[in-house]
């Protein structure tokens, strides 16, 4: 057991930066998603060998109540002692540089890694230990041959593939990239951050349909995670699916209240569908929360205007072609309910405005 939560304590805060995606509107929701490798911890492999009398040595001991403690200076500190003290002991340089590595110094730690593949060069946790370092000193081609190599060795480690799709999408390299994180997908179908990597690699080569499938998988694992949820929703927005957007945005609602685009474009999505009381209520509240944002007023326009409240909908209107004068459908939209209430002058001078100015698309739109 010391062994073990040795090790699972130096590998705990493994992870890189990845790369993200290109996209204007989905990139930005994807970064409000926690990075998916930080969600993941590498299991203990196969091929350290428990007995090792490296940890039999009270150093070895001390090292690990140090790391459970929190005290990652303390138990590097120990973890030298420890490789000074067995230089042979593949599984001792390995923790050292865990340890290093967890204690932001990737540059001792990739020395240390390297020594512990070249003397247990089938321990597969060491190579994935090794192109962390690497990746963390952003060399990111000099990562790629310990990481493919922790994947054949043991190719049903999820978290390699995984580190492994985000060593690519750093290099560019986007097609490999989603490869790799269609496999972490394979081999842990039922990992929140094995899918939200997925959706994240086919948004980066332009892949809709792919990505939008990729972010329900993901909502479905994580329920209680109100950013995947709105995601979701409008992912579906994007992609036109308006009545497949609303339960996820109900969720992500009901998980984070006071998010004013999620309020908006549930809003927006209930309208769509035909349930405009329900639409204005949620309309209403993301105006409340965040009055500036143009696309609730204009939302809240035509929610007025099928209801038949003119005068709800002629001030809606008229705050959205004031936070966005050069979008001719609000323009259009207020027009419509000036003559509705008789203002035939003010009516013909939006008319005029509208026919000057393109609609715009106002399914979604990001502040």
């Amino acid at each position: 057991m010391t062994l073990r939560l040795c090790l699972v304590l130096a590998l705990g805060t493994l992870s890189f930066a990845s790369a993200q995606a290109q996209d204007p509107n989905i990139d930005r929701l994807l970064r409000k998603l926690p990075p998916p490798e930080k969600l993941v911890k590498p299991r203990l492999a196969p091929g350290i060998r428990a007995n090792d009398p490296a940890f039999q040595d009270p150093v070895a001991q001390s090292m690990t109540q140090k790391m459970a403690a929190g005290n990652a200076a303390g138990a590097l500190s120990d973890a030298r002692k420890l490789v000074q003290r067995y230089p042979k002991s593949g599984a001792a340089h390995f923790v050292h540089g865990s340890i290093a590595l967890s204690a932001n110094q990737a540059q001792e730690a990739a020395t240390a890694l390297r020594r512990s593949v070249a003397l247990e060069p089938k321990l597969a946790i060491a190579h994935l230990a090794l192109g962390v370092a690497e990746g963390a000193q952003g060399r990111f081609a000099a990562a790629l041959s310990p990481l493919r190599q922790s994947t054949e060795l043991d190719p049903k480690q999820a978290v390699s593939w995984m580190f492994l799709s985000a060593c690519y999408e750093r290099l560019g390299r986007k097609q490999e990239s989603a490869s790799a994180a269609r496999r972490t997908t394979e081999v842990d179908p039922k990992s929140f951050a094995a899918w939200a990597t997925l959706a994240r690699t086919e948004n980066a080569l332009g892949h809709a349909k792919q990505t939008q499938n990729a972010l329900a998988r993901a909502a479905d694992l994580a329920p209680q995670n109100a950013a995947i949820q709105a995601t979701v929703g409008f992912g579906f927005i994007n992609l036109n699916r308006i009545a497949d957007a609303v339960a996820p945005l109900q969720r992500a609602a009901r998980l984070a209240p006071k998010d004013f685009l999620i309020q908006a474009q549930l809003g927006y999505s209930l309208y769509a569908i035909g349930q405009t009381d329900q639409a204005i209520s949620h309309l209403r509240l993301g105006a409340d929360l965040k009055s500036d944002y143009a696309p609730v007023w204009q939302h809240l326009g035509l929610a007025y205007q099928k209801r038949g409240l003119h005068r709800d909908a002629a001030k809606a209107f008229e705050k959205a072609t004031r936070l966005m004068p050069r979008n001719g459908s609000s323009w259009a939209g207020l027009a419509k309910e000036y003559r509705a209430l008789g203002r035939g002058e003010d009516a013909k001078k939006a008319e005029d405005r509208a026919r000057a100015l393109p609609k715009g698309d106002m399914r979604l739109s990001l502040p």
